[in-house]
């Protein structure tokens, strides 16, 4: 069972796919880039600019679903040049302050709409039943 998500807070969708869709308590968000959701255009400026519209993007996603970066267990980010990397982290650690989620983050020859950069998150809506133990002996 899955439910779409979708808030005009967020860019709409610029292709066949939803903004978010709910499996049971995951989450799971597209890519955003950093379109202004109003506009739907790309927000001119660095890096640090564009990472923030993205993450303001992802932030709107999961407040449709009431949920927050806390919530988030998994992120994925694309970046047009791994130059970038340290200015992305600077901005991405001031909206995961603690616990950060699991991630990864690829260099892409292009992203859409000539975007630098995309962020797709994975987010847990319950809180966690059980706890992982090593049992590798």
């Amino acid at each position: 069972m899955k439910k779409i998500i979708s808030t005009n807070e967020a860019p709409g969708a610029i292709g066949p796919y939803s903004q978010a869709v709910r499996s049971g308590s995951f989450l799971f968000c597209s890519g955003q880039i950093p379109l202004d959701p109003k506009s739907g255009q790309i927000v001119s400026g660095d890096i640090a600019v564009q990472t923030r519209r993205v993450l303001d993007n992802v932030a709107a996603v999961l407040r449709a679903e009431g949920l927050t970066f806390d919530n988030v267990v998994k992120t994925t980010i694309f970046l047009t040049d791994l130059g970038d990397f340290q200015t992305v982290n600077e901005v991405y650690s001031s909206y995961f302050k603690q616990d950060p989620p699991a991630r990864s983050t690829v260099q892409v020859s292009a992203l859409p709409k000539g975007a630098k950069i995309e962020v797709e998150a994975i987010a847990a809506a319950g809180e966690a039943q059980q706890t992982a133990y090593d049992t590798s002996g």
